[in-house]
């Protein structure tokens, strides 16, 4: 006799409650991967404000491209670092419409620099979410705008070097000093703490983009556990200890 799951487990015995807007699909993220916690966080905001029907999102290249399989809202693929001037023009085509750009370090910070600048610049009013976990991690684990100084990679297997390689990016301090950007914040999702601020300041951004203030920017501070070569509890501590004092957590600016 086969036994359904559902028939054990009970959905008003569970702490946690699966949000609506998730599909039952598989994620494709390494396990202990961040990016399937912020993908969470953000069905349940849009889940709570009730604007399922009026949000689209954009997914470019890297680990993100294949959001839209799991948050059932409407969804537009942007080539690698064009999700600003996709969403730039879906936002003026339909102003009333909640649109959201998500990707990660490689794509806003590398490629896609220039249409993050000018968006933010601009103060295009949608809210751009920046997935910074230092390095490239869908194609092989190469380094990135934000690799940090000594942090090895692929493509510098002894650590970047700074005379060689140049400075890391800080792409939130910079969007931070644009005149269109009316939020700017860095947080983290790998306590529970962390995600609760971070839930919170990602409603508090589209709570921004309803009352047309501009372009609010939400980086989370993220692992890569395949690409850092670790488990996920390691890559944690090496988040904290290594990432954190140089990307540090908390608000920039908030017009």
């Amino acid at each position: 006799m086969s036994i359904d799951i559902k028939d054990i487990i009970k959905p008003e015995n569970l702490v946690y409650q699966k949000s609506s807007l998730l599909t039952d699909r598989v994620m494709h993220y390494c396990p202990g991967c961040t990016h399937g916690v912020v993908n969470r966080v953000i069905a349940e905001v849009i889940e709570e404000l009730g604007i399922q029907e009026d949000t689209i999102g954009v997914a470019p290249v890297g680990c993100s491209v294949l959001m839209y399989n799991y948050i059932e809202v409407d969804w537009h693929e942007a080539a690698h670092g064009r999700a600003p001037a996709v969403g730039t023009g879906i936002k003026r085509l339909m102003p009333n419409k909640y649109v959201f750009t998500y990707q990660g370090d490689g794509d806003l910070a590398a490629i896609g620099t220039a249409e993050t600048i000018h968006a933010c610049n601009r103060g295009e009013n949608m809210v751009m979410v920046f997935i910074n976990n230092g390095i490239y991690g869908m194609t092989g684990g190469q380094m990135a705008p934000t690799t940090l100084q000594g942090m090895k990679a692929s493509t510098c297997p002894f650590g970047r070097d700074i005379e060689r390689d140049g400075n890391p990016l800080r792409m939130t301090e910079i969007v931070a000093t644009l005149p269109g950007t009316c939020y700017v914040t860095r947080h983290a999702a790998h306590t529970a703490a962390a995600v609760r601020k971070l839930k919170k300041a990602l409603l508090k951004a589209f709570d921004n983009q309803k009352n047309n203030k501009g372009t609010s920017f939400i980086e989370v501070v993220s692992t890569c556990n395949s690409g850092w070569k670790m488990t996920p509890v390691q890559s944690n501590k090496w988040m904290e200890a290594h990432m954190f004092p140089f990307y540090p957590l908390g608000d920039i600016k908030d017009v």
